[in-house]
């Protein structure tokens, strides 16, 4: 039973006397707390973010970067099954993020400027996907 107050993380931790809005992670294209991630510059065309509650992720897959797997894609889907929020700069990334949902919608592909950072953020928050070499 928790108390009031706490907070279980997806991988069934409960962090003591941290607040879910701590931010875990934050840079110009997402920023990760204990409850949410928040994409900017997420939506067409005006540039709105969207927040994603980690419980309706599924798992996050991470990928090379390749032309199949959006190194090139600015903003968009191309597949019509994952969403990019807008960056200039995913080209020149060393790994795309894909947030599987566990709903019906897009799933969303992103990049982040610290991808060491990040990473080490979503294993404590049990969202990497399992079969992640990484």
């Amino acid at each position: 039973m928790q108390t009031p107050g706490t907070h279980t993380l997806p991988s069934g931790k409960t962090p003591s006397s941290k607040s879910p809005l701590e931010i875990l992670y934050a840079d110009r294209l997402v920023s990760v707390t204990r409850d949410s991630i928040t994409f900017y510059r997420y939506s067409f065309p005006f540039l709105g973010k969207r927040t994603v509650a980690l419980s309706d992720i599924d798992y996050i897959a991470i990928r090379e970067p390749s032309l199949a797997n959006g190194r090139w894609r600015i903003w968009g889907s191309g597949n019509l099954r994952t969403w990019f929020p807008f960056d200039l700069h995913r080209f020149s990334r060393d790994r795309i993020f894909v947030a599987f949902l566990k709903t019906r919608g897009m799933n969303i592909g992103f990049t982040v400027e610290d991808s060491a950072r990040v990473l080490a953020v979503f294993r404590e928050c049990g969202l990497i996907e399992r079969s992640a070499a990484v």
